[in-house]
């Protein structure tokens, strides 16, 4: 995907790494992989933490909102939704700790599916990050500034979700145009089907006619020279 990527023309990515993605091994055992980090890391791209697990298992009592977020919305893959500030903040700390042990020090920090409780932001806070991002929003952490900015993401678990999924973005990708930021948001999964990787290229190249493609870390920097200074001391 990101050979497909650069070919077009884009650099920048931000790569969103799960350390255990799904309890099937942690990142660190395969040297390749995390060798493939630091190169691309030095190529100009930028890791993110993504979760820890990606898994939130359903609960007894949950409300019908909780049942239709945590298993209809992300068919269980919302890790930090209603997480705990405590639990949050032993849980990124030590995937922060495995990517410093491959020289890596993720600033960013992106909840799976971006559902991210407040205790959780709260820990991220406190942990030092700079930022975090959700489905419509971008979130200075150190100024505690957020920016209004829907990416566009497709879902590709079944027929009609992959249909809907390139109208919307179709829809969306032409109501942005005029926004300072334009996210397009990718998961493994959608480069195996050929009618949203198609789209993906499609509206990335269209993009690239007048905008710059930036990792988010590099965007949230940009973003404080607009700040007071008193607000970036």
């Amino acid at each position: 995907m990101v050979e497909r990527l650069e070919a077009l023309g884009l650099s920048g990515f931000s790569l969103l790494v799960v350390p255990d993605h799904h309890r099937k091994g942690h990142f660190l055992d395969d040297p390749a992989f995390c060798h493939w980090l630091r190169e691309r890391e030095t190529k100009g791209d930028e890791v993110v933490i993504h979760g820890f697990y990606h898994l939130r298992a359903s609960r007894k009592g949950e409300s019908l909102r909780d049942r239709l977020t945590t298993r209809f919305y992300t068919a269980g893959e919302g890790e930090f939704y209603d997480m705990s500030g405590a639990e949050a903040l032993w849980l990124v700390a030590q995937a922060r700790e495995g990517f410093q042990k491959i020289g890596l020090d993720p600033r960013g920090f992106i909840a799976p599916a971006w559902l991210l409780s407040e205790g959780a932001q709260a820990a991220l806070t406190k942990l030092g990050f700079a930022y975090t991002v959700r489905l419509a929003t971008i979130t200075d952490l150190a100024c505690q500034r957020t920016f209004a900015s829907q990416s566009l993401v497709w879902s590709v678990r079944s027929f009609w979700r992959r249909g809907a999924s390139r109208i919307w973005n179709r829809s969306l990708f032409n109501r942005l145009r005029p926004a300072e930021l334009l996210r397009i948001g990718l998961h493994p999964v959608d480069f195996e089907h050929r009618a949203i990787w198609r789209q993906i290229e499609t509206l990335a190249q269209r993009a690239l006619a007048d905008r710059t493609p930036l990792p988010y870390g590099r965007w949230v920097e940009n973003s404080r020279s607009s700040l007071p200074h008193a607000l970036q001391s």
